[in-house]
């Protein structure tokens, strides 16, 4: 699989690179979300040295087997379900009452009946208590219930309780505005329907994720790789939601060179991502993220020409004929003699020429065995400026 053939770790290049290809649109695409982003919502752009994401990695190994889903169908398709068969419901504090049902601490919703709570709704209820929750643990039911009772809040203003068939799924004040997982699915679904899950993972999973307290998608476009020499490049991005307040809804898009079977991505670069909290009108966010992916859509065709031009010169770029002339060539540049040395070194070790992408290429995996991140920073900032001569 082209995800698995990427072969090497080589941050300066394609750093350099995307500063090249994407430097101009990347400037208006940046001005357009600065336009659009009220004060409650964060954006950010990174055009620092290489990443490597873990969201994914740490998805995947945090998720029951029934918080996973073989497919972007299947998923769309369990969130709509959940969706039509949850209810909000409003009352006043002095409505929700504790009681014992069956042995089982549950909660009394007013008129609409006794419901049950799961992990995050307890948690909640023991936030808005002031209760330690491994406290109200320890306690029988009824000593449960009769503490809090004695602490749960009073208020002229309605709580916002989330219901499930017989179980409270979460309960907040009312500036909590939800937004439904089967609503940021449909969004997705509709502007990047040629983005899909990467290889299955070691444990089986896709990276779809959709559990009692979030969600959780990792989607790249397969269609979507650039392929020059060995190297490859494709982008992809998250997406995360919660109905019941757990996380922030968000995404994050980046082009990236490889995936593992641990879902941690490596060598992403161009990471740009957009979270917002639920609170007013937090639908509005849907129409920001559609952008976002149309964003990453259009650079994606850009890039495929970019991308090709700037590495192919860089390949075709003869520098010297010989270890001197390389020599001299890489003192221009604000390297160290040392450095300088054994990059000449090796090439001539290799057999390699020394054109512009070869002497790249082997400073790039030198600065990797520099110790200090700060060191390594400072050296791949100064060779990405060679890649600058490719334009």
């Amino acid at each position: 699989m082209r995800l698995t053939n990427a072969l090497g770790c080589w941050l300066v290049t394609t750093i350099a690179i995307a500063r090249i290809a994407i430097r101009d649109h990347d400037r208006r695409v940046c001005s357009m979300f600065e336009q659009i982003a009220p004060e409650n919502r964060s954006f950010s752009l990174s055009e620092a040295p290489m990443s490597t994401l873990t969201q994914a990695h740490n998805e995947l190994f945090r998720r029951r087997p029934d918080e996973c889903f073989s497919s972007v169908e299947s998923l769309i398709q369990h969130c709509r379900n959940e969706h039509r068969e949850s209810q909000d419901r409003w009352h006043l504090p002095a409505r929700l009452q504790p009681v014992v049902v069956g042995g089982e601490l549950s909660f009394a919703a007013g008129d609409d009946g006794e419901f049950l709570l799961n992990d995050w709704s307890f948690s909640q209820i023991c936030r808005l208590s002031g209760v330690a929750k491994e406290t109200v643990n320890r306690l029988s039911p009824d000593t449960a219930r009769s503490v809090l009772r004695e602490t749960l809040p009073n208020g002229a203003k309605p709580m916002q309780i989330l219901t499930t068939g017989p179980s409270i799924r979460s309960i907040h004040g009312a500036a909590y505005s939800r937004l439904w997982n089967s609503e940021l699915l449909e969004t997705v679904a509709e502007c990047a329907g040629e983005f899909s899950p990467p290889q299955t993972a070691m444990t089986g999973a896709t990276g779809l994720y959709c559990g009692e307290q979030d969600l959780f998608c990792f989607l790249i476009d397969p269609a979507g790789w650039i392929e020059i020499g060995e190297e490859a490049f494709a982008p992809g991005f998250f997406v995360w939601n919660s109905e019941v307040g757990r996380r922030s809804l968000g995404i994050s898009t980046f082009w990236f060179q490889r995936v593992c079977q641990n879902h941690i991505v490596w060598d992403a670069t161009n990471v740009v991502e957009f979270t917002r909290k639920h609170t007013g009108n937090v639908r509005e966010s849907l129409l920001e993220i559609r952008r976002m992916i149309q964003a990453l859509q259009e650079r994606r065709d850009e890039r495929k020409d970019s991308f090709a031009t700037a590495v192919r010169k860089a390949m075709a770029t003869n520098v010297a004929s010989d270890s001197d002339e390389a020599m001299k060539f890489l003192s221009q540049h604000n390297l160290p003699r040392d450095t300088i040395e054994r990059a000449v070194k090796q090439l001539g070790h290799d057999g390699k020429p020394f054109t512009l992408w070869n002497l790249v290429d082997v400073l790039t995996h030198m600065n990797l065995n520099l110790r200090y991140a700060g060191d390594r920073t400072e050296a791949d900032q100064k060779v990405a400026k060679l890649m600058e001569l490719a334009v």
